[in-house]
């Protein structure tokens, strides 16, 4: 029988191996800067070791009701201090933090506080007509209800058994908190945005929730003590894993309530914020505030965009305003971002049309994700890398979610092949680049013809005039599908119909062209993602009536 020497009394113990838990980046902070400042909100203002100190409060005050491992503790809050507290002082119990989406309605977050058997819920008063009537919907047991009464905030009824402050004041800040035995236990469940049916529960783990906070420290370059803006809401993806971030790198998190572009110049000014991420629609609100407003920032600022597809308008506006835009590209079930457009040296030197259209491309895996890669959904055989053959985006590696909770059939499809299905259409460059066509329910397929709807939304956003566009199928008798384009315009500007499909026919395949165009606001998500859903369903509704 064969013997590895290597392996011959050199067992794991707890001098050489601890679990991976971001958690612990909190206390190394606290520990070696704990006069730096670690969070402002408004006049608030706290140190490392004032959040370290609270966060153990929280994990003291939840423990001595009863909350331990397995247990859930529901989240409906803004960027404020008490979230990013949430996200360490809920794991320190050994619990799992759920942030809920702060846009949806009472019928949605009944539906995952009953799924997911919250206990406790933290939940600010903003959100109260809401959380009230969510509560009234539940089939599962009333959770423990905590308010946070935020003065930053007017209106709003006090619904909870708890005030958070008073809460805190329970709990002890020298509350011997410990790492997790198995870094495989769960630490966080996020709910999919469920465009049909219930939602799903993703479930991440302390092992990836450590390695993708440190895998955006590495990807972003991002020093030591860096100033964060809080443009990205904390209940997404738990901030895309930032609040760990800003832990393991000592940071400062400037709160932010709500996206007010006035207001977001004005803190990068007064805080010389250093970074910042959101979706391409937040950007794309900064890239159009007025001159007047944008004034008198002049150091350089960091983003990190991800969208299904930025324009390379938004990357062009970006660079013109003093934001070096970094593009990821991922999902819920990878943490948030997992993929990166990794810039190389040349890029720098080219017309910025060039250069937008490679920053463009959602690029290659994470530091810490193991691969990002096409394959043929059919087959599970890569694409050629011609950038032309059409695949579906596939990932695999420790940046990939435990899988979804009491849904084991959506588990097993998701990992299907021993890899995780993204439901991404996209092409694999020659320099093994992937570059995303389409969601694969956004694909029109006109006259037996696939048309990527990102491509004819990319040349509707050279246009000066649009703002936000969005491309459905609208149902045709005679081709099956066509193209359709909602648009928004930007504040003062005038377009026809008719000039706009002259602008796509100027660079696009005729048949690739929108059929119609439709003005007006168009349905966002809280993250500024454009509900597709909710446009096909209104084009449905329309061609029935037609």
């Amino acid at each position: 029988m064969l013997t590895n020497a290597y392996d011959q009394g050199l067992d794991r113990n707890s001098a050489n191996h601890i679990a991976l838990s971001p958690i612990s980046f909190l206390e190394r902070s606290a520990r070696v800067y704990p006069d730096r400042e670690s969070l402002i909100h408004g006049a608030t203002r706290f140190t490392w070791a004032q959040t370290y100190a609270r966060c153990r409060r929280l994990a003291s005050a939840l423990a001595q009701r009863g909350i331990g491992l397995g247990d859930t503790v529901a989240a409906m809050l803004p960027n404020t201090p008490p979230m990013f507290e949430a996200h360490f002082g809920v794991p320190m119990t050994g619990a799992v933090l759920n942030t809920l989406n702060t846009r949806l309605d009472a019928e949605a977050i009944a539906f995952m506080l009953d799924h997911g058997e919250a206990k406790v819920l933290i939940t600010d008063r903003e959100f109260s007509p809401i959380i009230e009537r969510a509560l009234l919907l539940m089939s599962h047991s009333r959770p423990l209800v905590i308010d946070v009464n935020d003065s930053m905030h007017e209106g709003g009824q006090l619904l909870g058994e708890f005030d958070y402050e008073a809460f805190l004041q329970t709990g002890d800040e020298a509350y011997e908190w410990g790492l997790p035995t198995d870094e495989w236990n769960a630490i966080a469940l996020n709910y999919t945005s469920g465009t049909t049916g219930n939602p799903k529960g993703v479930v991440t783990h302390h092992r990836g929730a450590y390695l993708n906070a440190v895998s955006n420290v590495v990807t972003w370059e991002m020093p030591r003590h860096s100033v964060y803006l809080w443009t990205l809401p904390m209940f997404h993806c738990n901030g895309w894993c930032f609040p760990w971030t800003l832990a393991l790198q000592a940071g400062v998190s400037v709160c932010l309530r709500k996206i007010d572009p006035a207001l977001i110049f004005s803190l990068i000014r007064e805080h010389r914020v250093t970074h910042l991420c959101g979706a391409p629609i937040v950007y794309g609100l900064l890239i159009n505030a007025p001159q007047a407003v944008r004034a008198g920032i002049a150091h350089p600022i960091a983003g990190l965009i991800a969208g299904a597809a930025p324009p390379a308008a938004i990357i062009e506006g970006c660079e013109r305003i003093g934001i070096d835009i970094t593009h990821v590209y991922g999902l819920t079930e990878v943490y948030g971002p997992a993929a990166v457009c990794a810039k190389q040296a040349g890029w720098d030197r080219l017309p910025i049309g060039e250069r937008a259209a490679l920053n463009a491309r959602q690029g290659v895996a994470y530091p810490m994700q193991q691969v990002i890669t096409v394959l043929d959904p059919e087959t599970m055989q890569p694409v050629p890398a011609d950038g032309e053959t059409m695949g579906e985006i596939f990932f695999r590696g420790n940046l990939v979610m435990k899988g979804y909770l009491k849904n084991p059939q959506a588990t097993a499809e998701a990992f299907a092949g021993g890899w995780f299905h993204t439901g991404d259409l996209a092409v694999l460059h020659p320099d093994g680049y992937v570059k995303i066509k389409d969601r694969s329910k956004d694909v029109i397929i006109s006259g037996g013809e696939n048309i990527s709807s990102l491509e004819v939304e990319e040349v509707l956003y050279r246009h000066p005039a649009v703002l936000v566009a969005a491309v459905v199928a609208k149902p045709d008798a005679k081709w099956g599908e066509v193209p359709c384009a909602y648009i928004e315009l930007r504040e003062g500007a005038a377009v026809t119909e008719a000039e706009i499909v002259e602008h796509c026919r100027a660079q696009l395949a005729r048949f690739k062209v929108p059929k119609q165009v439709l003005f007006g606001t168009l349905p966002k998500t809280s993250t500024g993602k454009i509900q597709k859903f909710v446009l096909r369903e209104q084009m449905r509704s329309a061609s029935a009536i037609d």
